[in-house]
């Protein structure tokens, strides 16, 4: 059964020092099937830095994500236990979004065959999102 009901849950991302729009570009350049949707910018009047990311919508492979640039410092980020797993459709889709998330992050577990997976790669991407690719079987 097709459900037309609008996404309820949706993955929320919060960013420090403005990189939430440069985040945004490049996880919708990772992708086919991936777009922003919809972006408000802070004004002159903040509360954020002017021409920050407000909250913006975006998707990736038809799933929705919403960002936003945090106007106020955090004593925490992103951390690895809440990761986005993507299933990749061919080895050489497994091996560019690795490519191009590993760089400036931080391999978690390097690409390998772990028993669970023909081949699995687990990153930190240079934004401190947390990433588990993962080839089936």
């Amino acid at each position: 059964m097709i459900n037309h009901e609008p996404q309820r849950i949706t993955t929320f991302l919060m960013f420090q020092g403005g990189t939430a729009e440069e985040a945004m570009t490049f996880y919708t350049s990772l992708f086919e099937d991936a777009e922003i949707l919809a972006i408000s910018r802070y004004g002159a009047d903040g509360p954020g830095a002017e021409g920050s990311v407000q909250h913006a919508t975006f998707s990736l492979s038809g799933q929705q994500f919403m960002c936003i640039d945090s106007p106020t410092p955090h004593q925490f980020g992103f951390t690895p236990s809440m990761s986005l797993f993507v299933t990749c459709r061919t080895e050489a889709e497994l091996d560019r979004l690795y490519a191009a998330l590993a760089e400036g992050g931080e391999a978690l577990m390097p690409l390998g065959s772990y028993g669970f997976s023909p081949k699995f790669g687990w990153i930190n991407d240079r934004f401190g999102v947390s990433w588990q690719l993962n080839l089936p079987e």
